[in-house]
């Protein structure tokens, strides 16, 4: 377990890895003052149901109208009073990723809710679930899987990437055949009412009820009847998933690897803890890599978030949604069924959308003229001022002397004292944000 300082820097971390950022520095002080152990553990063992705090949105439609599902859950994001619940939903969205392009909207939130129901309990229940929830199974053909006619998608993804992981030895061609075949099933209907999915059920002349046999030539092999829930638990036992459910995990929270006594720590705690989310999580945020190590860049969407609880707002509007694809995360829209590249957040297709979100943080809440009308600001006051409005958020030395040096420059001709003045702290402002420091954490 870490035992070095935990200040407000340290609490800022925690804030932004397992949440979505400080409401400004006294938010961080006051976790700092928790202390490590009961911060990591009001994060994680939250009690009674979430509440949203503090302004509301306009009126969203999540489950009909363009871009109103992201702003909806981006809404969450910064007013949910577990922040962690919502961090833990956004990196299942990642880990078991659908699109509303082919699910549509309704079916995405419900799925949404789903992970959000199991995020911090029994990964054995979350996958349970997810197997059999009416998003997934359109998303990876479930309901096109028959007896008669496997269909291998969900199988492949269960074990590639949900369960075991790809290129590990953990599982054959023929393993996905099996599987796929114990999967076998599922079928729903059309609603000439509304045009949507309905109905989902088992049809049992769809399941394949013969042997199937799992893991052939190893000591761990299985042979019988079995059919989605055996399946799932297939993969769960199978001996590489407790490497890759941890080895994943804590992917989201730390950028380097594991010690192999860590990983061993890990994965004991999470088989004997009955595959718990939540104790494997709590390991992970109070070891001393969290802490100690290198940073991490911020997800667009943990990025958008983070601006309007630092600057002490709200969404305001649904700008959020067509801002969402050029900084290179939209909600319920992940690339691909493996979900967006994790390392990859921060490069010159999205540099200009993260300024942009930066630009949509501030619009309404920008320095006027009149609010600096016989002002004597100086240029370290101002600065000043431009840290103050993102919350006092730590910066490093460099980019504060950066943003002293431009504060320094002198009025340029044609403009008046007041009219410079608000010029210049918008400027720092939406330079403070989209510096690097801002961009880490």
């Amino acid at each position: 377990m870490y035992s070095g300082p935990f200040g407000a820097v340290q609490a800022e971390r925690l804030l932004w890895r397992a949440g979505f950022g400080p409401k400004g520095r006294a938010d961080a002080e006051r976790v700092a003052a928790l202390g490590l152990e009961e911060a990591v553990r009001q994060l994680v063992r939250p009690a009674g149901t979430a509440s949203l705090v503090g302004a509301a949105p306009p009126a969203l439609a999540p489950r009909d109208a363009w871009s109103h599902d992201h702003c909806w859950w981006l809404d969450r994001m910064v007013r949910s009073d577990q922040q962690l619940v919502e961090r833990m939903t956004l990196i299942f969205h990642d880990w078991f990723a659908t699109s509303s392009d082919k699910v549509g909207q309704w079916l995405a939130i419900d799925q949404n809710e789903l992970l959000r129901r199991r995020a911090l309990g029994s990964f054995r229940d979350l996958v349970m679930d997810l197997t059999i929830d009416p998003a997934m199974l359109v998303w990876l053909d479930g309901i096109e899987n028959r007896r008669t006619s496997p269909n291998e998608n969900y199988a492949r993804e269960l074990m590639e990437l949900f369960t075991l992981g790809a290129d590990r030895g953990a599982y054959t061609e023929a393993d996905v055949r099996q599987l796929a075949r114990a999967l076998t099933g599922w079928r729903a209907d059309w609603s000439d009412a509304e045009g949507r999915l309905v109905n989902f059920r088992l049809h049992t002349n769809w399941q394949d009820r013969g042997t199937k046999t799992l893991w052939a030539g190893t000591a761990y092999a299985k042979t019988g009847n079995f059919d989605w829930r055996g399946a799932v638990d297939l993969c769960l036992d199978n001996p590489y998933h407790r490497s890759f459910f941890v080895l994943k995990l804590w992917s989201y929270f730390v950028p380097t690897a594991p010690s192999p006594a860590t990983q061993a720590a890990l994965e004991y705690l999470y088989v004997t803890s009955g595959r718990s989310i939540a104790d494997v999580l709590e390991a992970i945020l109070l070891h001393p890599d969290f802490h100690t190590g290198p940073a991490m860049v911020k997800p667009p969407v943990v990025l958008a978030a983070g601006l309007m609880r630092a600057a002490g707002r709200g969404l305001g509007n649904t700008n959020w949604g067509w801002r969402a694809d050029p900084s290179g995360q939209r909600l319920f829209y992940p690339p691909n069924v493996s979900g967006w590249k994790d390392q990859s957040w921060l490069d010159t297709s999205t540099h200009m959308g993260r300024w942009d979100l930066v630009y949509e943080a501030m619009s309404g809440y920008a320095a006027t003229s009149g609010s600096y009308s016989g002002s004597t600001e100086t240029p370290a006051e101002a600065v000043a001022a431009a840290l103050r409005f993102w919350g006092d958020p730590t910066i490093g030395a460099d980019t504060l002397a950066a943003l002293r040096a431009y504060a320094d420059q002198p009025r340029p001709s044609g403009y008046s004292n007041s009219d410079f003045r608000a010029m210049r702290q918008n400027s720092l402002r939406h330079l403070l944000a989209s510096s690097p420091d801002f961009q880490v954490c």
